[in-house]
């Protein structure tokens, strides 16, 4: 039988495989122009909401009470609105290698939330070290533009997303210790499904989508796999936990995203790719690791 901490890293890491597609997938819906970016990042919520419902109904789920409501908005707004919907315009211009080298930050910004979440008192070095990730981030995304006044509204909001998912996944891992996993995304998926059928209903009215069989698919994958069952793994590996450890998966997914673009898109990778992708997860890892400290576990009491 696994220990704890063992289950909860293989769930995180099947949850972050899962997720490692949705960059260069989300690229590969958009790069036609046949769908908007509006109904990539919507209808694939739309369609997730559906599928929630239907598990939630078939296994008679309890309805969540009282705060966990608000609880649950604020995964909806990380995880099924914030993320999907601006990654989904950042992505019309970025190379989805770009885009995960950017992401590369979410680990450190799950842990950056998830300490003031949960009250800690973190080292000075984490701070520090989260701080130069996200300078880091900043730098090469300015790098790749031509400077800092090249910097694309794409990054822009690719830093929102990352801001946007921290959020999420930090108050979906401590309400799945409650909800359940699957049953935390369920619901933020079906409390946000109003506002995405009227997002999807203007996206078809300003432009009916058509495109590939090949585009479709990557649509339909970004609704069932990276907008539900994703999210069953990812939850459960943050509510087995402990937390700090199995957001620490994550870091293998800018890696992974950044192989599939290759691999998926034929991407051509640059070496100002590869060093800012190292210098941003080496960041990330070390703002984790150190959040791992006695210091923090002190405070978190």
């Amino acid at each position: 039988m696994l220990s704890p901490s063992r289950a909860g890293l293989r769930w995180g890491l099947l949850g972050v495989a899962a997720f490692s597609f949705t960059v260069p997938f989300t690229r590969v819906a958009v790069e036609s122009g046949g769908m908007s970016p509006l109904f990539i990042g919507s209808a694939r919520a739309v369609i997730a909401a559906l599928l929630a419902a239907a598990a939630l109904a078939i296994t008679k789920q309890r309805l969540p009470r009282g705060i966990q409501w608000s609880r649950l908005a604020i995964v909806a707004g990380g995880v099924v609105v914030g993320f999907p919907v601006l990654t989904s315009f950042a992505l019309t211009t970025a190379p989805a290698s770009h885009g995960a080298v950017v992401i590369a930050l979410l680990p450190a910004a799950t842990a950056v939330m998830a300490v003031l979440r949960g009250h800690e008192r973190p080292p000075t070095s984490f701070w520090i070290t989260a701080t130069v990730g996200a300078i880091a981030a900043v730098v090469f995304a300015a790098l790749q533009g031509g400077g800092l006044s090249g910097l694309h509204w794409s990054d822009l909001l690719l830093f929102g997303a990352v801001v946007a998912a921290a959020i999420g996944y930090a108050e979906g891992g401590l309400l799945a210790r409650e909800l359940g996993a699957w049953q935390t995304v369920s619901w933020a998926l079906v409390l946000s499904a109003p506002l995405m059928i009227v997002l999807t209903g203007i996206s078809m009215a300003q432009q009916a989508p058509s495109d590939t069989p090949i585009e479709w698919a990557a649509f339909a994958y970004l609704a069932v796999v990276s907008m539900f069952l994703g999210f069953f793994a990812w939850y459960r590996g943050l509510a087995i936990g402990p937390m700090a450890q199995v957001s620490q998966v994550q870091l293998v997914q800018p890696v992974m995203s950044i192989c599939w673009a290759v691999l998926v898109l034929r991407e051509q990778i640059t070496w100002p790719t590869i060093l800012g992708g190292i210098a941003v997860i080496a960041c990330a890892g070390i703002a984790v690791r150190t959040r791992l400290g006695p210091a923090a576990s002190a405070g978190a009491k």
